[in-house]
């Protein structure tokens, strides 16, 4: 049986208010409409719903029982409707962002604070962990978004990128190898001095090896950790060359606690994006913070 839902809605406020007068003026329909809704919704179930008295319509017994489920169903509906208005209106609900840490402090951090001022009921849920394990839960609905670290390579059948600020990677060095400065160094001679530089497996660290080798060059990193602020904080200390991101280390390179190497090789840009499955549609709230970092970043190609 497939009865129209208006129907329903007819017979529940007619129920409800025991008048169809009244029930005419709730629903802003003419009277002659929502008696003839009825006789419909009677017609298709096989049986009367009503009865009319003097004072208006009462239920009959059969209608009764089809009121007592009726009724809890319209609830059910406006239950929904109200919690969709909460959720369109971020009164309530959860973002889950994937994310790694290094981005989480150094670019995501403004951002949150701004969403979290505008809409302090929200939820914000951060899973951090391997872009290659994040991304798998992006395309499994796990997660709503997921901020990256991207090259021009990148791209997903399944997965929209879209880049949010662009950033530069170099080679940085502490006081200690302060005398390097006046260098213009190759890849291949960065080997001839002690290099620190994150995982295999990480972002960075997968970057930097594919333009390794496309200049036909191996690294051989004295030490490799597992961290971004690890490599920032030993090259520092003076434990060798060290390779970062440079709008991640700004400050260091204000203070002079860094400073960066000039490479005979060019190191391309790369970019910060945010993804979203084109399966999984985003939630409001993840919808609002990407329009948030969006309006607060100009990418400049």
């Amino acid at each position: 049986m497939n009865i129209d839902y208006e129907l329903y809605r007819v017979f529940y406020y007619v129920a409800n208010l025991g008048n169809i007068t009244l029930a005419s003026n709730k629903l802003n329909i003419s009277q002659p409409a929502v008696s003839k809704a009825i006789k419909n919704l009677e017609n298709q179930l096989g049986g009367n719903l009503f009865i009319r008295t003097r004072k208006g319509v009462k239920l009959t017994s059969e209608g009764e029982e089809f009121y007592y489920y009726i009724s809890q169903a319209m609830e059910f509906i406006k239950s929904a409707e109200n919690r969709f208005n909460e959720l369109i209106n971020l009164e309530i609900g959860v973002i889950k962002i994937g994310i790694n840490t290094t981005l989480t402090k150094k670019f995501l951090s403004p951002y949150l604070k701004v969403f979290h001022d505008k809409y302090p009921k929200i939820n914000i849920k951060i899973i951090t962990g391997i872009t290659n394990e994040l991304i798998s839960q992006l395309r499994n609905g796990l997660i709503d978004i997921l901020i990256l670290n991207v090259s021009d390579k990148n791209s997903f059948n399944d997965i929209e990128i879209q880049k949010v600020k662009k950033i530069q990677d170099c080679f940085v060095v502490g006081n200690k190898y302060f005398n390097l400065l006046d260098k213009k160094l190759s890849l291949k001679e960065l080997n001839n001095y002690p290099l620190i530089l994150q995982n295999n497996g990480t972002n960075l660290r997968d970057f930097l090896n594919e333009v390794a080798n496309k200049y036909n060059v191996s690294l051989n990193p004295s030490m490799e950790l597992a961290s971004f602020s690890l490599v920032v904080e030993f090259t520092k200390i003076g434990y060798g060359i060290g390779y970062v991101t440079k709008e991640f280390v700004e400050k260091e390179l204000k203070n002079n606690e860094l400073a960066e190497l000039k490479i005979k090789e060019k190191i391309p840009n790369r970019y910060i994006g945010v993804a979203v499955s084109k399966k999984h549609f985003p939630n409001f709230s993840a919808r609002k913070l990407i329009e948030i970092i969006n309006n607060q970043n100009t990418l400049i190609n």
